[in-house]
């Protein structure tokens, strides 16, 4: 199993302090201990339509030029960059849409192992995909666009997916999402897709059960896991035998929350996601996120991170560090 992390410091619109490349790369390091490592990002397409301060509120003027790290960084020392290209735009644009999957792909193909088409397009909130119009169809032609156009240039080996929030009960319901993928003949979509990602917050947006108890964290977690397999892929042709990429996974620190409730929630949501890592063929996992977007924020987005948003590791970086070099592990965890 493969492990990963967002390096940005950004959660939406929240972000406190620009990246600090250096200490982004001794983290980096320090957990991924000489092993191959998953460094997720994103880039937005907007269409014509959104203001410029959206856009600027979201990081996201200069995705094209540049990620959080120079592109030399993505693909040293045994990194993966999984690169999330969402659909934003206020009104539909597919012709646009599949333009700048074009472009993204020339800019960063040569760099990407794993690239993400729409960033949970069933879940409709603001600023997610799922909000956008259009966005099941962006999903749906992008795919098979994607494919296309990385083969076209010659990035065979890139692995093309989407992700999606789960399970539908968190999000008020997302059956009209999986209707509409089961009506996309297999051969159209399915055959397409080499994996599909799942963002998991089970206690980052709303109170759990205590530790241990039906309803907690890792009871959340396995549920997740289990719907996403067995209820919701087969409905879109998906087969068991594409693999699901844990995209998005992660727990705040801040008040009323504590570091050692983040480090005691992200143990045992590792520990339901590697316990079921076989039996429902989950081949990666990629942590949101490295650093806080703001450490003093009282929304749950704001602390998210390993590290403050000035670099100081929490408790949960042990955590997860031991977790990715099982052979410093004091609890015997393999990865």
């Amino acid at each position: 199993m493969k492990f990963g992390i967002y390096p940005g410091g950004r959660a939406g619109t929240v972000c406190s302090y620009p990246p600090d490349r250096a200490a982004i790369d001794g983290l980096v390091e320090d957990l991924a201990g000489g092993r191959p490592f998953v460094i997720r990002e994103y880039v937005h397409f907007f269409g014509d339509t959104t203001p410029p301060d959206v856009v600027t509120s979201l990081g996201a003027d200069h995705e094209l030029e540049h990620l959080t790290m120079p592109d030399e960084w993505y693909v040293a020392g045994g990194r993966e960059l999984d690169l999330v290209v969402s659909y934003l735009p206020r009104v539909a644009d597919l012709p646009g849409w599949l333009s700048f999957l074009d472009t993204a792909i020339d800019r960063y193909g040569h760099l990407v192992r794993y690239l993400q088409v729409t960033l949970e397009p069933n879940f409709p909130i603001p600023l997610i995909d799922g909000s956008s119009p259009g966005v099941l169809d962006a999903l749906a032609l992008g795919i098979p666009h994607a494919r296309a156009a990385l083969d076209q240039r010659g990035h065979r080996d890139v692995l093309v997916g989407f992700s999606v929030a789960e399970p539908p009960e968190w999000l008020g319901g997302d059956d009209g999402f999986w209707q509409h993928l089961s009506a996309l003949p297999p051969q159209d979509f399915a055959a397409h897709v080499d994996y599909v990602g799942l963002g998991l917050y089970p206690d980052a947006f709303s109170p759990v059960a205590p530790r241990g108890t039906p309803g907690d964290v890792a009871s959340l977690t396995t549920h997740a896991l289990h719907h996403l397999r067995q209820h919701s892929l087969p409905r879109a042709h998906i087969p068991a035998t594409t693999p699901i990429h844990i995209v998005e996974n992660g727990s705040p620190s801040g008040a009323p929350r504590t570091e050692q409730g983040q480090c005691e929630s992200l143990s045992d949501m590792l520990d339901a996601i590697l316990a079921a890592r076989e039996s429902l063929n989950i081949a990666q996992y990629e942590l949101f996120s490295l650093r806080d977007a703001d450490s003093g924020s009282d929304q749950p987005t704001g602390t998210l991170g390993l590290v403050t948003d000035t670099y100081q590791p929490k408790p949960a970086f042990a955590t997860y560090r031991s977790i990715v070099q099982p052979a410093t592990s004091a609890t015997g965890r393999l990865a």
